[in-house]
């Protein structure tokens, strides 16, 4: 089973909200998935991004993959470093 860590929109037409969801890369967007680790908000100024870091680096050492967008939120708050850090200074 590959895992994503992806963004599955719940909000209303033209007002986008995003909840971040690890889900099974099988299952549709706004589909099943397996748990929340953040919410995502574009149309505040600026964005308004919240994340589980814990559950998230969870998620990540047990191989799920982000998806560009959600790489690219997790970059900025600082995450990706961090994983990177941990994954590449154990040896």
């Amino acid at each position: 089973m590959s895992v994503k860590i992806r963004l599955k929109r719940v909000g209303s037409k033209k007002r986008p909200f995003y909840r971040i969801v690890v889900a099974d890369s099988r299952s549709p967007r706004d589909g099943r998935f397996i748990e929340n680790v953040g919410t995502y908000n574009p149309v505040a100024t600026p964005a308004e991004v919240k994340l589980n870091e814990e559950s998230i680096m969870n998620w990540l050492n047990n191989g799920a993959q982000p998806s560009d967008t959600v790489k690219n939120l997790l970059s900025n708050a600082g995450i990706m470093k961090q994983y990177h850090e941990a994954k590449y200074t154990k040896k």
